[in-house]
């Protein structure tokens, strides 16, 4: 008798957008560590690395998403895992008095309309096609705390009820949609460097890793730690969210 695979995610085919680098590239590492066949996107696609293979998406246009999408499905075959990572890089000179229509629109887009639309279109392609699967976006502390950046704390806390939605409409047919939000993560939209103090604020006494929030993201995905996990979003920030007020560079 041939023996069963331990890995949490064997024979999923996963699709994970912002796989450039950071957060979604750690996500999309450990979905392969776990036995999924994994494609990553990002506006330009790194070459293929680690059994990954990379297309290239650009989510700020209009039909970006739709784009991206069929050439997934034509890649992949199918899709039982999706992961929305992508997001455009903040800018910490865009606050609330300084942030421009081309700025805000462009965050909300990536985030917000093309999530929303890719993943309910990849939530039809699994109902349809008898897939139990799950989504998951990545969200943020700042979908309820502000952070100076009123276009990402938007985009955010839009994407978060728009998970809220999803959810709700696909659970019936056994598809889990969920949320992560990260704390500080180098790399996650800001540089090392530009942590300063904040670490020393952070109980766990530590900025996050990719890989922190990568073993999250695999743990809700799975079916043996994640089956009941549906329309939550799950905090992955060292404790960082338990502050009364966090800095604007969280």
């Amino acid at each position: 008798m041939a023996a069963m695979s331990t890995k949490l995610l064997e024979g999923e085919r996963a699709l994970v957008t912002g796989c450039a680098g950071g957060i979604g590239r750690g996500i999309a590492r450990a979905l392969k560590a776990e036995g999924a066949t994994v494609l990553g996107s990002d506006i330009a696609a790194p070459p293929a690395e680690d059994g990954i293979d990379f297309l290239a998406g650009d989510l700020s246009k209009r039909d970006g998403w739709r784009t991206l999408l069929d050439g997934a499905t034509t890649k992949l075959g199918s899709i039982s895992l999706l992961v929305h990572a992508a997001s455009p890089r903040r800018q910490e000179v865009d606050t609330p008095l300084t942030v421009s229509e081309e700025t805000w629109d462009a965050m909300l887009e990536v985030n917000l309309r093309s999530g929303f639309f890719l993943a309910r279109e990849v939530g039809r392609h699994m109902r349809d096609n008898g897939i139990k699967g799950r989504i998951l976006l990545i969200t943020s502390l700042h979908r309820q705390t502000p952070r100076n950046l009123p276009h990402y704390s938007a985009a955010k806390a839009g994407m978060t009820m728009a998970m809220k939605e999803l959810a709700r409409a696909f659970a019936p047919a056994g598809i889990r949609v969920n949320a992560l939000a990260p704390g500080a993560i180098p790399g996650g939209g800001f540089v090392a460097d530009d942590l300063g103090s904040l670490v020393a604020q952070i109980p766990l006494g530590r900025a996050g890793t990719p890989d922190d929030i990568a073993q999250m993201a695999v743990a809700i995905l799975s079916e043996r730690f994640g089956r009941y996990v549906v329309g939550t979003t799950v905090e992955v920030d060292g404790g960082l969210g338990l502050l009364s007020w966090i800095p604007s560079k969280a």
